[in-house]
């Protein structure tokens, strides 16, 4: 009797797979909507721009203007928990780039990590401008916490030097910053209470694919939804790097928390605290200045020749991102926690229309993270079931409970023209930035970036419902990070005296005595920073080692690597 009857249950699970697809169609279509308003909204802005304010011939902020302006004293904040391999290259790049003197770096290590302690007291030992901050108690805890006792720290610096920092700047261990980023705060501050720059994902090879998920939305966040949202709510969240604060911000923000800026019952603390600054009513703004980059990539999928040539970006911060899946999906859960669930906990949903709108965009992915693969496993049942057809294994099956011409078919043909346009616009925009190359290749790593979203929607939800239900305690979930090589960043072998000087170790008019000193003598420079007492002798021992590390030959550069030198 079940070999009579098993057709029929095909044919009832074929009609339950149609209404589950009407079900997922309709929600794709709501969410696409959503995507449709947020692409109208930028691209009629940059029509009207181009149409209308850039008619009107204003002129455009340039390098000379950013320079012109007199050094404000600046912080930058860097936590730390198990950076003991990237911290101390991160350093040496942050100073050797950097097109600014007047700023102190405080760098917030916990005591159970003593490996990341050795490396930060190496480089304090090399700058003078470097203040390791010691979390006094065991890590992790939360990136908040550490970045908490950073801004305590920098606040004791100010009395001791009796200097207030016109900026508090946020960055990570894995950051390659652009020589103008304090140049450009500088200029803003104290005008602006919050300056966002935009994040993007240095170049990876065409076969990382992976890692180029986070190039292909990093590319379109940062060049298109923040934009909307600055212009939609003026409310500009935080992406946890290249933020700059104003001192005023800093101390309403201390002033209303106890001490405690940075929220430590987020995971996302960036983006909570950009969220309540919008409510204080202080200044945002995402900035857009545009500079020049200088890149070195091998085209046709690595195949073609190596070229050299230049590129016009807004100056931001770069990084590598996971080319792991697990580490990918473990970053995003944690960001999913802070600004999903977190967030809808802690926010709520305050604020005008415009905010409440940009609040649902965010947590959308809660839900629409498991429709896209609920898509993806309808299609694959349907092409089983369409090979079954073919071969004529499927005999039985019942007629359609949708109509040929109907609502459904034309809820189906909506999400086709929808998803062709989210494809358009996310090649264009990864081309824009990383080549044609990564542009088409952006397409087939849309599927695995829905793949990664899910994973880490899931585990999101798993880590929230235990830490609201059980008690367990959300930490610090940490991603292990790469920073370029020396050969990457094209660093060139920078003399004694401008490494001594980058380093703060001694000052102008030492160097410049010392160089007439030597064009005299033909004696070498270092001893006669150490006669003249303007240098100890451990400080030119490592300036000298770092000269030779820099000068010893390394492996050849990643193939698709975009050079980080700055025009």
């Amino acid at each position: 009797m079940f070999t009579l009857y098993w057709p029929y249950l095909f044919a009832d699970y074929y009609r339950g797979l149609e209404i589950v697809t009407a079900v997922v169609g309709v929600v794709i279509l709501l969410s696409s909507l959503d995507d449709l308003f947020i692409d109208a909204w930028y691209w009629v802005r940059q029509i009207y721009r181009t149409v209308v304010v850039r008619r009107r011939q204003y002129k455009r902020l340039t390098a000379e203007q950013l320079r012109s302006h007199a050094e404000q004293p600046m912080a930058i904040m860097v936590p730390a928990w198990l950076e003991y391999d990237v911290i101390a290259p991160m350093l040496s790049n942050m100073v050797s780039v950097l097109d600014y003197t007047n700023y102190t770096i405080f760098v917030g290590t916990y005591r159970n990590d003593e490996r990341t302690i050795a490396e930060v007291e190496r480089m304090r030992r090399r700058y003078r401008q470097l203040v390791r901050v010691e979390v006094p108690h065991d890590g992790p805890t939360c990136k908040a916490d550490c970045l908490n006792w950073i801004v305590q720290a920098a606040f004791l610096h100010e009395r001791a030097v009796s200097q207030v920092f016109a900026g508090f700047v946020l960055h990570d261990s894995e950051d390659v910053l652009h020589p103008l980023e304090l140049k450009y705060y500088n200029y803003l501050l104290p005008r602006m209470d919050f300056i966002q720059l935009p994040v993007t994902s240095l170049e990876r090879s065409w076969f990382e694919l992976i890692a180029g998920t986070y190039m292909d939305e990093f590319a379109e966040w940062h060049s298109k939804d923040l934009v909307v949202r600055e212009s939609l709510s003026s409310m500009v969240p935080s992406a946890g790097v290249g933020t700059c604060f104003s001192h005023s911000a800093m101390q309403v923000l201390t002033a209303t928390t106890s001490n405690e800026p940075f929220n430590v019952e987020s995971l996302t603390e960036d983006y909570d605290i950009g969220t309540r600054l919008n409510r204080m009513g202080m200044k945002q703004i995402f900035g857009k200045f545009d500079v020049d980059y200088v890149t070195r990539r091998t085209s046709w999928f690595g195949l073609g020749r190596e070229k050299m040539g230049s590129i016009q970006m807004p100056l931001g911060v770069r990084e590598f991102f996971p080319d792991n899946f697990r580490a990918a999906y473990r970053q995003k859960a944690r960001w999913t926690i802070g600004i999903g669930l977190q967030g809808w906990q802690q926010v709520g949903w305050a604020g005008p229309l415009s905010t409440k709108y940009l609040l649902f965009r965010d947590r959308k992915g809660l839900v629409t993270a498991f429709v896209a693969i609920l898509g993806y496993l309808l299609m694959l049942n349907f092409l089983v079931f369409y090979a079954a057809d073919q071969l004529g294994w499927w005999t039985v099956y019942y007629p359609s409970v949708f109509r040929i011409n109907g609502w459904f078919m034309t809820i189906m043909g909506l999400n086709a023209i929808a998803l062709l346009l989210r494809v358009v616009q996310r090649a264009y925009f990864v081309g824009s930035m990383y080549g044609w190359e990564h542009g088409l290749l952006s397409i087939p790593r849309m599927v695995i970036g829905n793949f990664i979203n899910a994973m880490a929607a899931a585990r999101a939800w798993r880590l929230f419902l235990s830490h609201k239900l059980l008690g367990t305690r959300l930490v610090w979930d940490k991603t292990m990070h790469d920073f370029p090589s020396a050969d990457q960043l094209d660093r060139h072998r920078q003399r004694l005296g401008e490494v001594l000087l980058s380093w703060r170790a001694i000052d102008a008019s030492h160097l410049q005595q010392a160089l007439v000193m030597q064009r005299d003598s033909r004696r070498p420079l270092g001893a006669i920073l150490l006669e003249q007492g303007w240098l100890d002798e451990g400080t030119l021992e490592e300036a000298i080692l770092f000269q030779e590390a820099e000068s010893k030959p390394v492996a050849p550069p990643h193939p698709a690597m975009q050079d980080i030198v700055a025009v």
